[in-house]
Formats: C-alpha cells, structure tokens, sequence
C-alpha cells in the first residue's frame, strides 16, 4: 500500500572553520559543532532507516511499519528533544533554527501518519503523510539556505558531508 513515500530533509554538516569574529560567529561555530552534534546522528539513524524501507527500497507493509515504529519514529523524537533544548545566544540564529525545528515537527508528523496509513491501510493518509513531508523538507531546505547567508556574512566556512 505504501509504495511512495517521499524523501525527507537532511542536515548534513561536518564541521565549521571560522576565522576572528563576534557572537554570531561564535554561536554559529558552537551550534553546529557542538550543540547539533547529536541530533545530527539521531537525523542520521532515522533517515537511513526510513530511506531503508521507503521509496525504491519498498519491500512490503509490515517490514515499513516496524522500521517506523522502531527505528524511525523513536529516533526522530529523540532528535525533536535535542533541537528544542539546543543553547542558542544570538536572535539571529535562534530565527534559523526555529525554521528546522518547524520542519523537523512536520516530518515527525509526517512519519506518525504514515504509521497511521499502516495500521488503517488507507492510502489517503499516504497523501497527507507526503505532503506534510514536502513541507517539511522545504523548511529544513529554508533551514539550510538562511544558515549558509548568516555564515557567511559571519565568516564561518561549513563543510558539508
């Protein structure tokens, strides 16, 4: 019944380089070297998961439904925890990072609906779970776009994996 489901939102980061620089570089520079360390391998663990058994790797309902209800959902929640308790000090990169929490959230969502659409084989719910997907993906690509700008006008490099 789930045979397409689409691609969720990827972070992505290595590490930052910075040179001299104020708050916002140093809040940007401890962000994603330090405070988004372990969400990034809970977002790491939940889409290698869901990418297993979505899409083209689509092997049958059940194996999808446990590797959401084990793998998936659970990391990604865990991942939600982490994102709202990351220690921001500057506006300028709380605003950003508002913008992936919001499309992290979505996802999650996204992922609890596709459990739904499991447990009620009701294919309908596989649209709404898509587009609550695309939603979030366009976010976190938001996301990822306006950290890039602020990085930039901050003189910090982000390596990307």
């Amino acid at each position: 019944m789930v045979k397409r489901v689409l691609a969720v939102g990827f972070l992505g980061f290595l590490l930052v380089l910075a040179g001299c620089g104020g708050p916002v570089q140093d809040d940007i520079v401890n962000y994603i070297n330090e405070e988004l360390k372990t969400a990034q391998t809970l977002e790491d663990k939940a889409v290698a998961a869901y990418e297993g058994v979505a899409g083209v790797n689509y092997t049958d309902d059940q194996t999808m439904y446990d590797a959401m209800v084990n793998e998936v959902i659970p990391n990604y929640e865990e991942l939600l925890t982490e994102l709202e308790n990351v220690s921001i000090e500057t506006d300028e990169l709380k605003e950003i990072h508002d913008i992936y929490l919001s499309g992290a959230k979505l996802q999650f969502s996204a992922f609890e609906k596709i459990v739904e659409a499991l447990e009620k084989q009701d294919s309908s719910l596989v649209d709404e779970a898509n587009k609550l997907l695309e939603e979030g993906r366009l976010q976190i690509e938001d996301y990822n776009k306006k950290l890039d700008e602020l990085a930039k006008e901050n003189n910090v490099e982000i390596e990307k994996e």
